[in-house]
């Protein structure tokens, strides 16, 4: 496994070793002491898994008093996956990490706890798999407007996306709730 930091370094970018022949392939996709070595001691007690059609967006998510570090990957189809920096005393606040995640490169990103994440949908359909630090808590969940000017996140977008009820109505960075 390899382990790129962003530029948020916290934001880690794995690029695992694929082995393959005509049978298909094998990776590993965890590791727990690497994992500790490159991206902290964390440990994972949820696994969710989605799936969304394309122009789909999801996010800015993030949970205020249960923070959740996020390692995403996506399993089927394309997406553009995004960490915002949320955390005040960090030199990189209100800063954005994008990178393309798909089932090709079979890349995963660490988002560690203090960030708000979302992706958008690039191919037809994308099944979307990752382990969370701490439980979904439904009544300490913020959401930030995806297009908010502030941040000025350069989204992969032709037109405008698809999104739920939660996140048309997500607050502007600068009235969002952030961590210490």
């Amino acid at each position: 496994m390899d382990f790129k930091r962003l530029a948020i370094p916290d934001v880690v970018l794995m690029t695992p070793q694929v082995f393959g022949d005509e049978r298909g392939f094998f990776m590993e996709t965890f590791r727990q002491n690497e994992f500790e070595k490159h991206c902290g001691k964390y440990q994972f007690v949820q696994d969710n898994h989605s799936k969304s059609r394309q122009g789909i967006l999801r996010g800015l998510h993030y949970q205020l008093k249960q923070p959740q570090g996020k390692l995403v990957r996506v399993t089927q189809g394309r997406v553009f996956d995004v960490a915002v920096d949320m955390r005040e005393s960090s030199p990189t606040f209100g800063e954005w990490v994008g990178v393309e995640l798909n089932d090709e490169n079979k890349q995963m990103l660490w988002v560690p706890p203090g960030f708000a994440h979302g992706f958008y949908v690039l191919s037809e359909t994308a099944e979307f798999s990752y382990k969370c630090t701490d439980y979904y808590a439904p009544d300490d969940e913020h959401s930030v407007r995806w297009d908010d000017p502030v941040l000025a996140i350069k989204w992969p977008i032709e037109k405008e996306p698809q999104l739920s009820d939660k996140d048309s109505n997500g607050e502007l960075f600068q009235q969002s709730p952030v961590y210490e």
